[in-house]
């Protein structure tokens, strides 16, 4: 088999994976897919074993459709394909979660995700705001999300989109730029100045994370392995 998937399927045999899952009587899975970075849910698909088996031997999502009856690979026209990190299947094996990079939108309408269409909740308003309140660190997960979202659909006149399509090096500028606002506020002893070039700073930096597909918690965990040291 191939090396994508959490630890505990790495272990299984083809038959034993496909034996674990609850395949429904058509032959087949729902998928939920998830940008590996952001953790934004993109889309769910199906899968039969078929499918599951080119996901794993490529590396990149295979799905097989309900209305065409036949397998398609994920932005095989569109070239939004959808690059493997993790795969793993829930408590009764009757669910899979695929973790992927997600090149270009997800959903067919040009969307980042398929999930955008928000659903007033009573209340809503209260519990984002307590959850700020409770999270001091809660905005930067908003702004990965928001960034992932503008890197897929690239919204005209937008700052982020003008970003990612100049490319690495203008990010890699505007972040060196960036650094040197903030050195220059320090030194300056303005904390007023300070705050605002510090939040430069860290917009540009996630925007160049994003740019690398690497995930905001993957930073987080490399200083908790140093603060245990």
């Amino acid at each position: 088999m191939s090396n994508v998937g959490n630890e505990q399927t790495a272990e299984l045999s083809w038959e034993e994976l496909t034996a674990a899952i609850k395949w429904d009587a058509r032959g087949l899975v729902p998928a939920i897919v998830q940008d590996a970075a952001s953790k934004d849910v993109l889309m769910m698909a199906y899968m039969n074993q078929e499918s599951l088996k080119l996901t794993l031997e490529s590396g990149e999502t295979w799905f097989w459709s309900r209305s065409r009856s036949e397998l398609w690979h994920k932005g095989a026209t569109s070239g939004h394909t959808q690059k493997v990190r993790a795969l793993k299947y829930d408590c009764d094996g009757d669910t899979l979660l695929v973790q992927v990079n997600q090149n270009g939108p997800a959903c067919h309408t040009g969307r980042y995700s398929c999930f955008y269409n928000n659903v007033p909740v009573k209340d809503q308003a209260t519990s984002d705001e307590a959850a700020v309140a409770n999270d001091r660190f809660s905005m930067l997960s908003k702004l990965e999300s928001v960034i992932a979202q503008r890197e897929a659909e690239r919204p005209e006149g937008a700052y982020t989109t003008y970003l990612f399509e100049k490319g690495i090096d203008k990010i890699l500028k505007k972040v060196g730029e960036e650094t040197a606002e903030v050195i220059i506020a320090a030194k300056n002893r303005d904390n007023d100045e300070l705050r605002y070039e510090s939040s430069d700073l860290i917009f540009h930096l996630m925007v160049l994370l994003r740019e690398a597909k690497l995930p905001l918690d993957d930073v987080m965990r490399e200083l908790d392995r140093r603060h245990k040291k």
